[in-house]
């Protein structure tokens, strides 16, 4: 099978490597900096490098770009993938990819499927990428009810190909409230959370904690601000929620109020314990 991927950085560079790690595919690469391209090929990540002309010589194209950039390249180009080929994305937001995508796709006799790699590093770019980013990490397929399931099962292999822990099967809409919970708002607080006047008082005074909060906060701001704003609804339910809460526990405080902030910290202690049993994780 030959396989297209547009976009070589971080998650497209990965998904090369684990292919030509993994499996005996013909893949295809191209990126908008040649020097990444040179990068790729040099890295023996990809066998060839394609231009958008050769899109159909493709049985499977991946797109790995930026929201907005890939339902523009997929607009710009729908003339050129190869008919009963298969076109999937790999963007954090899934609502604004499939139903923007699909109907395009779909009068031109090209399948197109909507994933999502739960994979990912505080770096960007084809530099950070490796053969092993999806070890064990979980693979969000969101398929319509009109999406052929033999496309859906070809999918799912091709995850169980880059070693995914995982394969779910999810509606675009699903998918698109579980991850402004699961992800984005996590980038949101840990954002915020540096720009305490306190950081850079803090050298010797941080351990573990202070780690996890802080590490999503280095992220890449072109493409978490276009994901934020392509799943705006479902984000701001989620940060409004935690701004009433934060104000449950400042209040709290606030009116020397201890037995309201011991209920409150019991609270989200239960509700903790209540989804390790839930998920199956052990204690800490």
């Amino acid at each position: 099978m030959k396989i297209a991927v547009v976009g070589l950085g971080l998650i497209g560079g990965s998904i090369c490597k684990a292919l030509k790690a993994n499996t005996f595919y013909h893949i295809m690469g191209m990126d908008k900096d040649p020097e990444v391209t040179k990068k790729a090929l040099a890295a023996g990540a990809i066998d060839e490098e394609i231009t958008v002309d050769r899109l159909n010589e493709a049985n499977l194209t991946i797109v790995a770009l930026y929201p907005v950039a890939i339902v523009d390249f997929i607009k710009e180009n729908a003339d050129k993938f190869r008919k009963g080929s298969i076109v999937m994305d790999i963007c954090g937001i899934k609502g604004y990819i499939v139903h923007n995508c699909t109907p395009i796709l779909e009068e031109k006799g090209v399948i197109f499927i909507g994933t999502h790699p739960m994979a990912g590093t505080e770096h960007s770019g084809f530099d950070y990428s490796t053969a092993d980013l999806f070890n064990k990490a979980s693979f969000i397929i969101t398929p319509t009810e009109n999406t052929p399931q033999i496309a859906v099962d070809l999918v799912s292999t091709l995850g169980a190909c880059m070693n995914f822990g995982q394969v779910v099967v999810a509606t675009p809409e699903q998918h698109d409230a579980n991850i402004a919970y699961t992800s984005q708002l996590a980038h949101v607080v840990s954002n915020a959370y540096v720009k305490s006047p306190s950081l850079f008082r803090a050298d010797g005074f941080s351990a573990g904690s202070f780690l996890d909060l802080t590490r999503v906060a280095y992220l890449n701001e072109e493409m978490w601000s276009s994901l934020f704003m392509c799943n705006k609804d479902a984000l701001l339910f989620e940060v409004n929620n935690i701004i009433n809460s934060l104000s449950e526990y400042r209040d709290a405080m606030v009116n020397d109020d201890i037995d309201t902030l011991r209920e409150l910290l019991k609270v989200g202690r239960e509700r903790k314990e209540k989804s390790m049993e839930f998920y199956g994780q052990e204690r800490k």
